[in-house]
């Protein structure tokens, strides 16, 4: 995880920072908060510490999903909402940041429509910064718990095909996915609309192709995006309806797939548009897998970048050799 700013703290804000040994390290931690949480219990290894959502945008699962962690790990979440605040009067982040800092916080989890916001903010601030998504830069949380997912379905991620589908140009998800996976040894295809991928997406290490059908039978799983319309400068595909037509997850594309493929969805889920109501429900859909993984994922980076020593003194007491 990336430590280039003051004190050497460290934070999480590009899935590129991470090594693979920090990537596997953060699931074994996950794996053994599992269990425990599954039980109902709590960990008290932020007892004592409040985190602060810092969310400037709409945001369901993350947001929760972060709140759900800090609190399963004993600790306070203090959620700041833009409207009504002083960033309607004119103050900047970096501001708004170093006051909320100056209350005494343990970690910044920032959301933001602008790419590089939670650089920005680490580069300025003494205390951990977890990026929960900055613009259609990067969600480095939403592709560790993909690919914690899907490693436990399949055992290993090690050769596996995974298949990318929708809009890749605008997605922070298909990003950190695709720079995680690969660090774990899976061969990327991405597969969408020209419009909707980069102008060369070779340059990001993956295959691409413009047809669904190609890529269907080989996958050992499909991660099926939404279309982001709020983050298009015009409208660039025809319709939904056409969208969903020619690269939605169809019933028909889902028969192509093996019987052992995985299916994922990072959501929100637009049904019947980028994937159908029946693909949804089909056994091999792990999307709400997703979600309860989404909690025990950030529990495992909370405590690692907010309260390492005392992580560290838990995992000893048990007997984990992380």
């Amino acid at each position: 995880m990336d430590q280039a700013h003051p004190k050497n703290q460290k934070n999480l804000i590009s899935s590129q920072d991470m090594s693979a040994t920090d990537i596997k390290r953060l699931f074994q931690i996950a794996r053994i908060f599992s269990p425990e949480v599954k039980q109902g219990k709590t960990l008290p290894l932020l007892r004592g510490k409040t985190l602060v959502n810092l969310f400037f945008e709409s945001s369901t699962r993350t947001r929760t999903s972060f709140e759900l962690a800090i609190r399963k790990l004993e600790g306070s979440a203090l959620n700041f909402v833009s409207i009504g605040s002083s960033l309607q009067k004119g103050e900047t982040l970096i501001d708004t940041a170093k006051n909320l800092e100056a209350m005494g916080p343990h970690g910044l989890i920032v959301r933001h429509s602008s790419a590089g916001s939670p650089l920005i903010l680490a580069n300025s601030l003494k205390i951990p910064i977890i990026n929960a998504g900055d613009g259609f830069h990067e969600h480095p949380t939403q592709g560790l718990l993909d690919a914690y997912t899907i490693q436990e379905k399949l055992g290993t991620l090690e050769k596996k095909r995974i298949v990318i589908l929708g809009d890749i140009a605008h997605s922070r998800v298909a990003r950190s996915n695709i720079h995680i996976l690969k660090k774990l040894g899976a061969s990327i295809a991405v597969c969408g609309p020209p419009s909707l991928l980069p102008p060369h997406p070779e340059a990001l290490g993956v295959d691409f192709s413009f047809r669904p059908e190609s890529l269907m039978p080989d996958a050992d799983v499909v991660i099926a995006l939404r279309v982001q319309l709020e983050r298009q400068n015009r409208m660039q595909i025809p319709s939904l309806s056409e969208y969903s037509r020619f690269w939605g997850l169809s019933r028909e594309r889902a028969r192509l797939l093996k019987k052992e493929a995985l299916l994922l969805h990072p959501g929100p889920v637009n049904r019947g548009i980028e994937i159908d109501s029946e693909v949804m429900e089909d056994p091999r859909s792990v999307i709400l897998d997703q979600v309860f993984n989404g909690i025990v994922i950030r529990m495992a980076v909370l405590a690692e970048l907010c309260n390492p020593f005392e992580l560290a003194q838990w995992l000893e007491k048990r007997g984990q050799n992380v």
